[in-house]
């Protein structure tokens, strides 16, 4: 379980707080997106949430951040690793630039904590499988295109096997087969008791994977609750978030004014579509 007490973070020498007297709960197995618009607090809370700000990124904290109970104010970073995962939209910030292959690239990180030789090896290899990218196993990550260097920054992040997980636009560099494959990596890190955090724009992602989603605005919490109602209140538009396609058909097809079997197939359309 992952949680917020009242947080506020203003980084060094701004003017006003990034958020301010945020709390949340993410419970285990529980999938939380994170939307808003740009600037909103996003990242920061995100930042927060793995334990970077105020570590590496300056500034200062207000309220508690715990994990299972324990507040982690006193936690180094590296103690911090093992238990909160977190990956960016930019792989290029997450790759660690002294591998010479992917498949050393995401052994790097269970090496780093002193796993097993056979305890790495089966972390490396799971991670490559569930992401469908053991065929570049033997590539310099250099030399891989954005999206392949996002899938084995996601790969690196899923070795580590955190208990909570924290996710910036982790697909704005992929394409909609990349996105499927992350999707279906965390909905089976949630079956497994992960608590992930998903700061996104592509709502439609947000919709398939999400129990919950959370709207900031300002660095306050706006919205909170079930996945379905969010992303389907009218007042998402006004803090700068596009709805889910699914949202934003059956507004157009009820304007149009078809009865309730029309959108019942309409809705039966979409969950296929959001599942193939």
């Amino acid at each position: 379980m992952l949680t917020f007490e009242l947080v506020t973070y203003r980084y060094a020498g701004a003017a006003r707080p990034s958020l301010q007297d945020v709390s949340l709960v993410i419970g285990s197995g529980e999938v939380v997106g994170l939307v808003g618009a740009s600037e909103a607090g996003k990242t920061t809370l995100c930042l927060v949430a793995a334990g970077l700000a105020p570590r590496t990124v300056r500034g200062t904290l207000k309220g508690r951040i715990l994990i299972d109970g324990t507040d982690v104010a006193p936690l180094t970073i590296h103690e911090l690793a093992g238990q909160v995962g977190i990956a960016f939209a930019n792989p290029a910030t997450q790759l660690s630039g002294v591998a010479g292959t992917v498949y050393e690239e995401v052994a790097f990180g269970p090496m780093n904590l002193g796993f097993s030789r056979s305890e790495v090896i089966d972390r490396t290899e799971a991670a490559l499988g569930a992401l469908k990218i053991s065929d570049l196993a033997e590539r310099e990550p250099a030399l891989l295109s954005g999206g392949q260097q996002q899938l084995v920054a996601m790969s690196g992040l899923l070795a580590l096997r955190p208990a909570h997980l924290v996710l910036d636009e982790p697909t704005a560099q992929l394409d909609p087969a990349g996105t499927r494959l992350v999707a279906e990596a965390l909905a089976r890190l949630a079956l497994d008791g992960a608590s992930i955090l998903v700061a996104e724009q592509k709502t439609d992602l947000l919709a398939s994977i999400c129990d919950r989603v959370v709207a900031l605005d300002a660095g306050r919490v706006a919205l909170d609750g079930p996945a379905f109602e969010v992303l389907g209140d009218a007042r998402l538009a006004e803090l700068g978030v596009a709805a889910p396609a699914s949202v934003r058909l059956r507004s157009l097809a009820g304007a149009a004014g078809p009865g309730p079997e029309a959108l019942a197939h309409l809705d039966g359309a979409l969950a296929m579509e959001a599942t193939a």
